[in-house]
């Protein structure tokens, strides 16, 4: 399904997402998605412009829409947002921690000097989750329970840098949460993608310092194609999805195969 196609299923009607980083990129396609099959969106973007666009968009297709300027590691913007987002909608039923430091920006070297760049990716990647997660909690307790999903990374996995860490330790946080959250009726999984075909990942791959690097990405995948971000929508909406009830503390890894596990 692509954005300008309508869902013909309605697995969300009345329930509301809040989406972090929902401007652009993976995120703007979840909202979308979302959107499409029946959900009200909250675009929490440090972008005010690029969230207005979105709201735009998806109130074009007659999709409810919110937009919050927020800082994932910004406890009381985050505490506003869960606010302005009952206000509105009258609850939270799935958080789709999207926000990130991704690409060259979290990448700094092995340095004490370097030290503020890695404790940023860090507080983005890692704890902005947590503090998203620990503040939409009692919201979606009170409707009955929800579910949550933390944006990984195939980087967790295969790298070494401030971005794989922070990954391998989000990866560890989605099932810390999911066992603290149970008792809630609160699902906690993740998603970690290979390469797909967001701005910033083109933007990423055409530096010339990285030539080659999508072609040498796509060579180690099973199947021989970019990522697009079309596929992380569908992962995310089945995981959110009542087809899903009996998985939680899982991140699944969509990624064309590059990462092959037997464990």
């Amino acid at each position: 399904m692509t954005l300008t196609e309508e869902a013909d299923i309605a697995r969300f009607e009345g329930k509301i997402v809040v989406i972090t980083g929902g401007g652009a990129g993976i995120g703007r396609t979840y909202a979308h998605r979302f959107a499409a099959e029946g959900a009200s969106i909250v675009i929490a973007d440090l972008d005010d412009v690029a969230s207005g666009r979105v709201v735009d968009e998806l109130a074009a297709k007659d999709s409810a829409a919110l937009a919050v300027t927020m800082n994932v590691t910004d406890t009381a913007a985050v505490e506003s947002m869960v606010k302005a987002t009952v206000e509105r909608f009258g609850g939270i039923d799935i958080l789709v921690n999207n926000a990130a430091i991704h690409h060259n920006h979290a990448q700094p070297p092995f340095t004490i000097d370097a030290l503020p760049q890695w404790r940023a990716v860090m507080d983005v990647n890692v704890i902005g989750a947590l503090i998203c997660s620990v503040s939409c909690r009692a919201s979606m307790a009170a409707r009955g329970g929800g579910a949550i999903i933390n944006h990984s990374s195939m980087a967790a996995y295969s790298g070494g840098n401030a971005y794989s860490v922070s990954k391998l330790a989000l990866n560890a946080l989605t099932i810390g949460l999911a066992a603290e959250f149970a008792p809630d009726g609160i699902r906690v999984n993740g998603i970690a993608p290979s390469l797909v075909d967001s701005e910033a990942s083109f933007v990423w791959m055409n530096d010339p310092v990285r030539k080659g690097v999508g072609d040498e990405i796509i060579s180690g995948q099973l199947i021989k194609r970019l990522g697009r971000m079309e596929d992380l929508a569908n992962m995310a909406l089945f995981l959110c999805s009542d087809e899903a009830s009996f998985v939680t503390g899982q991140t699944i890894l969509v990624d064309g195969g590059f990462t092959k596990k037997a464990f």
